[in-house]
Formats: structure tokens, sequence, C-alpha cells
């Protein structure tokens, strides 16, 4: 194979973009590309190591030999090494040798840029460049409508290689079969998004994908690049769209990885203070130097950009935003202001919400943060961080430890489920049962639930439906949508088997007619965000745990009005109040047969009369069922 001649994509104002951490699409640069020169098939590679004496590409093409290929060092000061390597071509496997000027240290990495890595427990990376023909234009051009603020927006959240897998051969799905059976599965149930826990390139099952060492390569576990582009590109031709997780909080200090990349703290903040997190035992991103802001934001453009992504659901934005997350007093220091907030990392995070949004105004950025802090999903222009969405963490734990009791003592805890919308519209929050409630002996959803096996499912079916008509979006984990009943294990497949039983049938679908609803009511998602789509009618009577609210759309006649009863009490002529006289019809209820419910409670048309209730002039008398939801809707 020919020597490496020097060859350039960098221009000048690449260059400069690059180090003021305002290029965001490196991707186009770095990384290794095919291309011809000269009328030379071969490979151009180009690498950020400013610390080092040397670089060469060490591959199966030149069996893995340092020097053999030496990469040539810009002259500007970028710390860019490059070269175009004649005959190298797709397929190639292979590393940077790094010799640095650090003690002389030498490394072996992965291409931070690389678009397809080998499997796990092998680390190299591979030249991989094929053109994949999208056929989702109809999505495309409409996906602003799909993914707006006042749009239905149920998401199921996914780990690839759980959700099922194929028994006979004890293998993951592939990104080809996903393509067939996911898909039909979430089509089925009529949730209008995915999101996937990581895709990116890791190499520690165990970590769910949670720990990455190749940001721009989906992983090799399930196949090809171009399969999990056609595992995309069949969502969006049903409907579907797609979130991913994304992981810009830590990385993991494998050896092949970007800690300590060049010799130096390249990528990581020097300080183990600000770079390092005990929790994880992984590195933190330096935030505040600019070239690692372009490769953050570099790879969150990318998969929005080469994979069509319709969001990103940015992972762990707490221990970005605080300087002492999860440590003690002497093991952080305060910012120049002398607070806590890591003002590096807030202003990285507007930044990449910014370029996101410029650049594809038709996605979402979702928040999983779990304090207080202000603003996280306001724009950056009035001083939030500029997220679309945020996890609502404190109505997750507040529900859940409230389903978690014994009905008898709920009417104690009332609060527990009213105290969410005293700050349910100071964010556009995301109401998530996400992988983490279902792990670390904190039992599935299902085990959390009391009582009997009936009561156990009529709690959850409660749950579900309390969920649905809450103001938000919604996210479920797989599993939790046919009442999994045991941990989520990410070594084995769901248990499938399950929907050979009734209780477990009539949740999943439960889910599929919550899903329908969503979509069909405007009153549940056209004002999610605002006071305005929401209205107590009682939440005083903790005595015999009812709760009872209206749901409002643009247009009055949307206006729903729910009704939960959360104990095993059955309630035959249960009185509500209602602003305005008419008939009003049962739209939904949660103790349908179908569901495994009782069936007995059902209500075809109300009628109001004359009786003030509740503070107001009309009202209606109903059938509630035990530990049951009803929502009515005005027919006149």
């Amino acid at each position: 194979m020919a020597e490496v001649i020097a060859h350039s994509l960098f221009t000048e104002f690449d260059i400069n973009l690059f180090k003021g951490g305002r290029h965001y699409r490196l991707y186009e640069k770095f990384g290794s590309h095919m291309m011809t020169l000269n009328g030379v098939e071969g490979t151009y590679f180009a690498v950020w190591a400013p610390s080092a004496k040397h670089v060469s590409v060490i591959g199966d093409f030149n069996y893995w030999v340092e020097g053999a290929h030496p990469l040539h060092v810009r002259w500007d000061s970028s710390g860019i090494w490059e070269g175009f390597i004649p005959g190298a071509g797709k397929g190639t496997t292979y590393k940077y040798k790094i010799h640095s000027n650090n003690n002389d240290i030498k490394t072996e990495k992965a291409d931070p840029y690389a678009r397809r890595c080998e499997h796990p427990p092998k680390t190299a990376s591979i030249v991989w460049d094929e053109p994949y023909n999208w056929k989702d234009d109809k999505w495309m051009k409409k996906r602003k409508k799909h993914n707006a603020l006042d749009a239905p927006f149920s998401v199921y959240e996914v780990h690839l290689g759980s959700w099922k897998k194929q028994i006979e051969e004890k293998r993951f799905l592939s990104y080809v079969e996903l393509a067939d059976e996911l898909v039909a599965y979430v089509k089925e149930m009529n949730f209008t998004h995915v999101e996937l826990m990581p895709i990116m390139e890791f190499p520690y099952d165990p970590s769910w994908g949670y720990q990455l060492t190749g940001y721009f390569a989906p992983t090799s576990r399930f196949g090809y690049p171009e399969e999990f582009k056609l595992l995309v590109d069949k969502l969006h031709q049903n409907d579907i769209g797609i979130l991913l997780d994304w992981v810009p909080s830590h990385f993991p200090e494998d050896a092949h990885g970007l800690g300590f990349f060049d010799g130096t703290h390249l990528y990581e903040h020097p300080d183990p203070k600000k770079g390092y997190h005990n929790d994880w035992k992984s590195l933190i991103f330096n935030y505040g130097r600019n070239e690692v802001k372009s490769f953050l934001i570099s790879n969150a453009i990318f998969w929005l950009d080469q994979y069509h992504a319709d969001g990103l659901r940015v992972d762990a934005v707490a221990s970005m935003l605080f300087l002492d997350y999860s440590r003690e007093d002497g093991q952080w220091e305060p910012n120049m202001f002398g607070g806590r907030e890591n003002l590096e990392a807030m202003s990285f995070m507007r930044e990449m919400n910014e370029a996101v949004y410029s650049s594809f105004p038709d996605v979402q950025t979702i928040a999983e943060e779990s304090t207080a802090f202000p603003m996280v999903s306001k724009p950056t222009f009035m001083g939030g961080l500029g997220f679309g969405m945020k996890w609502m963490m404190g109505w997750m734990h507040d529900t859940l430890q409230y389903f978690a009791k014994e009905p008898i003592y709920r009417k104690h805890h009332q609060n527990d489920l009213t105290f969410s919308m005293t700050y349910a519209f100071t964010e556009n929050f995301m109401l998530p049962l996400s992988h983490d409630e279902v792990v670390y002996g904190k039992k599935s959803i299902l085990g959390r639930m009391p009582g009997d096996e009936w009561q156990r499912f009529a709690n959850l079916r409660s749950l579900y439906s309390y969920m649905f008509t809450h103001p938000g979006t919604k996210l479920l984990f797989q599993g939790a949508e046919f009442a999994q009943s045991d941990e989520w294990n990410f070594e084995t497949s769901l248990d499938w088997h399950l929907l050979q039983y009734e209780p477990h049938k009539g949740i999943q679908e439960l889910i599929r007619s919550l899903n329908t609803l969503y979509k069909k009511e405007p009153a549940l998602y056209q004002k999610q965000f605002s006071g305005d789509g929401f209205e107590w009618i009682d939440y005083n009577d903790a005595e015999n745990s009812t709760f009872v609210y209206m749901r409002h759309g643009e247009q009055e006649k949307d206006t729903l009005i729910v009704v939960c009863n959360l104990t095993p009490v059955p309630k035959e002529t249960f009185k509500i109040g209602l602003p305005k006289s008419g008939k009003l019809k049962e739209v939904f209820n949660s103790d349908l047969e179908k569901f495994f419910g009782t069936g007995k409670y059902s209500n075809k048309t109300v009628a109001t009369t004359e009786a003030p209730w509740h503070f107001r002039d009309y009202s209606i008398e109903a059938k509630i069922p035990p530990l049951g939801v009803v929502i009515f809707k005005y027919i006149s």
C-alpha cells in the first residue's frame, strides 16, 4: 500500500469555527472518508491530537505496524493530523497510534468520528460509507406537525437488546428484523414515537449503552449503519417518530476511547472535581473547551442530519448542571460567582439547543433533569436552557409513591397527586415511567401495586389512565404496556408469554385505547403545557380518595371531565359539579371488561340537572367503578 499523501478537507474557515467552538458539522471533515484523489481510490483520515508527537494509522491493511502510514500535522496549530492513504477502502479496520509529547506515552485509539465500529469486545474502527436511499419524504415534510408541542406525543421507550430476542438462536433481533417487528408493534399500540436507549457504539452491555465510545456509529450488535437507517425509515413510513438517547454528560475510561486521548486531558476536564464521575466511574467532558463543544454539538446534529432522528433525549442533565452533583463538601469548588451551577455546561447546553433548533426546527430536545433547576424548557432568549421538554421526575416519584399505598391509607396522601398541579406548567413536562423505575429492586410498575390480583391490575389501569389525562406528554418503558411482572433485565427478552393471560392482555388493550384517546381528543394535547388546559372540579375529597378535573382544548366543545376513584369502593351515584347544562357521554372507562375490569359501572349518556355542586350551577350523577377512571364529554 502506498505512502500517505498530504491532503486536507479543512478550509481556514473550518479551522476558525472548530477552534471557536462553532463548527457543528465536524463529521464532514474528521474521521475516515473514502474518496478518489488524482484518480487514485483510498481514504482520507483526520484526527485531533494537539499534544501528539507522531500520529499514524494502523490497521489490517498494514499489519497494525506503527509508523507505516504516518499522518501529517497541520501547520496552523489546530492540532489536526490528516492524510490520504491510497488503497484503504470500505471495510478497512483501523485505529490511530498516538505518540504523545507528554512523557512519550503511546496509545491506540479508536476514531472518535468513525461511522462504524467493530462488534464488541473488539474495539477497532471501520472505514464505512454506505449511501442510503431514504423513503420517508412524506414524514419529513410533515413531522413539524407530529413533533409540535401542541400535538399528541406518546413515547415507547425501548432497549433494543432486550425488547425481544430470537429465542432459538439465542441472539438479538437485527435492525432489519426490528424494522418489521418493532415497527408493526408500535403502530398497533398507537404510540406516536419510539425512544431508543443509546444505540451509539458502547463496549459494555451492563451499561445499557450509557457509556459511549463510538459517538458517530450505531452499535454493530444489531447490524450495519444502513440497516439502522432502514429501521428509522420504516418507523417514519408508518407515521412514527424516533427519539435517540444522547449522552453528553460522561464517557468511559476504556483504553480505546476518548479518555487521555493524546496523552493529555483532551476531551475530559483536567480537574477531577469537574472531570470525573465517582458514581459512574467515568469521565466528564470539558464543556469550556471550544473544540470539545464543537465535537459534542456536531454529534447531536449528526444523528438528526444523517439518521433523520426526530429528537434527542439528553441524559443526566442534572449531573452536568451542578458542580456539587453527588459530591461531598471539599470534592467540588464554586463557580466564579460562588454558586454551585456549572456555568460552562449551561452555556454548552444553550448553544447545543440553539444549533439543533436553528438547523432542525421540527425536532425536539428533551432533558432528563431531576431537580428544580428553573427554565430548562424555556427559550434561550428568555434565559432558559432551550430544551423543548423536560422529564417530570417529581410527578413520577409522587405518583408511584401514592399508588404503591394500600387504598385505605390514600386519604392521608391526597397531596401526593394534587401537588403536581402547583408546578405543572412551569416547564414543558413529559411524564416518564422509564427504565430507571423498574430496576435495582424497585420492582416492576405492576409489582408496586397493592392488593389482590384484580386490585393490582385495577390500580395499574387507574395509574395509566390518570397519567394519560394529566397535562404533559407521555413515556412508557417497554413491558409496562402489558404489565411486565418482573423487573427489567437487559440480558433477557420481555415476558411476552404473559399476553396469554387476560389481566396482562387487558392492560395492553388499555394502553392501546389510551393512546387512541390521546390522539383523538384535542383537550388532551392542544394545551398540555398551558394552565388554560386544566381545571380542578374537586381535589378535596381525601376521605374517598377521589379526584375530578377538566381538560380543555382550544374549543369549548372538546372539554373532557375526568373522574378518578382510587379506592376499591364503587360509587353508584357519584355527584359531579359542572359549569353548564347539557348531555354528556362516557368516552372512556378503565373498568371495561376488555381491560379485565368488571364492566358493571359504565355510563351511556347522562343529563345534567340544576343542582349546584362543587361550586358549580349544574351537576350529574354517574357510576364510577372501584379503582377506576371515567372520562365524560358533552354531546349537547
